[in-house]
């Protein structure tokens, strides 16, 4: 079940029947008081979040999702007409997996979709410790650490992170980095890579300097 947070029913509309003609059961909501009321009797997949909304807006649901037991890891991705980076940024730091930006194309949001919902699967653990200086990341717990302290980080933080730190020392292009990541299928830009290394460096710390980028390609862990 895909939850579509809009205010505007046109566009409401328009992404409920892209999705279902794609094979996804989907549960339209104008705003954020009716998302939770229906969130009681429901586990979402995937919520589609726009930020413009009546009353409470969609940053302010995020945080009230990521804070909850039942949603703090369903897949987000944030819907948005604004086209700066702080609003985007803001989006990413307060735990959104993807973003898009109206207008948009349908083709355009079933990839975003399809790309998230299959890196969101679950899949057979294998225990795995990567170190990079400070920072260790447990695979079996699913965690990271930075000099012994866990580090809370989005699904797609943590897939980045791996991707980087799997491949120490290496240049991964950013177009390589959202294949890994994002699936081959994604359509967005190459600045989703940069946005979320910036969340990413953030919230590492100090050790975030060992995310070193190489100009015009893209980024490698030292």
């Amino acid at each position: 079940m895909i939850f579509i947070v809009e205010d505007d029913i046109d566009i409401r509309e328009m992404e409920s029947y892209a999705l279902r003609s794609s094979g996804f059961e989907v549960e339209p909501c104008g705003s954020g008081a009716e998302l939770f009321e229906k969130l009681e009797g429901a586990e979402p997949k995937l919520i589609l979040l726009d930020i413009m909304l009546p009353g409470e807006d969609g940053l302010s649901i995020l945080s009230r999702l990521r804070a909850g037991e039942k949603t703090a890891d369903v897949p987000v991705i944030m819907v948005t007409a604004k086209t700066s980076e702080i609003d985007k940024v803001r989006g990413l730091d307060q735990g959104a997996d993807d973003y898009i930006t109206k207008p948009f194309g349908v083709m355009e949001l079933v990839s975003r979709v399809k790309a998230l919902l299959r890196r969101a699967a679950p899949k057979e653990a294998e225990h795995e410790k990567l170190v990079s200086g400070a920072i260790v990341m447990d695979s079996d717990k699913r965690s990271v650490t930075v000099d012994g302290q866990e580090i809370e980080l989005t699904f797609k933080e943590y897939e980045l992170l791996y991707a980087l730190m799997s491949n120490k020392g290496a240049v991964q292009s950013r177009e390589k980095l959202i294949s890994t990541v994002w699936g081959y299928d994604f359509a967005g830009e190459t600045r989703t890579v940069d946005m979320h290394v910036k969340t990413l460096r953030q919230k590492l710390g100090e050790s975030g300097r060992s995310i070193v980028t190489v100009r015009n390609v893209g980024y490698r862990m030292d």
